[in-house]
């Protein structure tokens, strides 16, 4: 086996900010042990040797690298990263295996599974790559490829049955599939920290994109993504109560609404 340069430090456990102490949780020092190996098939098959590292850092280099401003993939050039993504995957395994990951604070489980949600759609692809759509891979949402590290979910349950569930509409906007219509994949991790304000931003982004929804005070042009979750959207008042929150103008109550064509040719 290969040794690649990353070791994984296990810092999304060490914050001291929680107000917890864990006996089994490594402090701010501390780290995994150099031989720890990821055993197993599909290219996880890894040494991980020294580097110390911030929650989803290694996440954030590969988005700075190969996600552009207005979030068109480069995957010929992720491709050649490709076992760095499976370290960060790695990481997210570790995170979630660990018994203090329940009792985190909201803000750092959704960032946590909206990180995991668009890595290992990037996985995917690059798993299958070239292909023109995701929808051009069988079963794509329904696939189970990373059983190897213990990370027993699909993307379809990730989706609904973990994001979903949080009570945060808003991540419709920053949970990517690999599509044209779908929201810009953001060149950079999501954190705790910064959460309230990265998801407001992709909410206003989300609207403003013409290609992705025309708006004006009467007539609405939107997304299919608020016909299929509309549910998501009008907990606390109608859909229009809630892009009023995001939206550069006032839009009329009777506006009229049309949805667009969905576009599933790949983000790149």
């Amino acid at each position: 086996m290969k040794p690649l340069r990353y070791i994984l430090f296990f810092l999304l456990f060490c914050m001291t900010a929680w107000g917890q102490n864990f006996d089994t949780i490594p402090n701010k020092n501390s780290v995994i042990s150099v031989k720890d190996t990821i055993l197993g098939i599909d290219g996880f098959n890894q040494i991980l040797t020294k580097r110390t590292l911030k929650t989803h850092e290694l996440w954030d280099e590969l988005l700075i690298k190969h996600v552009s401003n207005n979030g068109n993939v480069n995957y010929k050039s992720f491709k050649t990263e490709h076992k760095k993504l499976l370290d960060y995957i790695y990481v997210l395994s570790l995170m979630r295996k660990n018994k203090v990951f329940e009792s985190l604070p909201k803000a750092e489980k959704l960032a946590f599974w909206i990180n995991a949600y668009n890595a290992l759609t990037i996985d995917l692809i690059l798993r299958n790559y070239p292909v023109s759509t995701i929808r051009d891979i069988k079963n794509p949402w329904q696939q189970r490829l990373w059983k190897t590290v213990d990370i027993n979910y699909n993307l379809d349950e990730i989706e609904h049955h973990i994001l979903r569930k949080m009570d945060e509409p808003r991540i419709h906007f920053a949970i990517v599939c690999a599509s044209v219509s779908c929201p810009k994949l953001m060149n950079k991790a999501y954190t705790a920290e910064n959460l309230e304000k990265q998801l407001t931003q992709a909410a206003k982004d989300f609207l403003r994109d013409a290609n992705r929804n025309s708006v004006s005070k009467d007539y609405l042009e939107l997304s299919k993504i608020f016909k299929w979750f509309d549910s998501d959207f009008t907990k606390s008042g109608s859909l229009i109560d809630f892009l009023n929150l995001y939206s550069d103008l006032q839009i009329l109550n009777n506006a009229k609404i049309k949805f667009k064509d969905y576009n599933w040719d790949l983000n790149d």
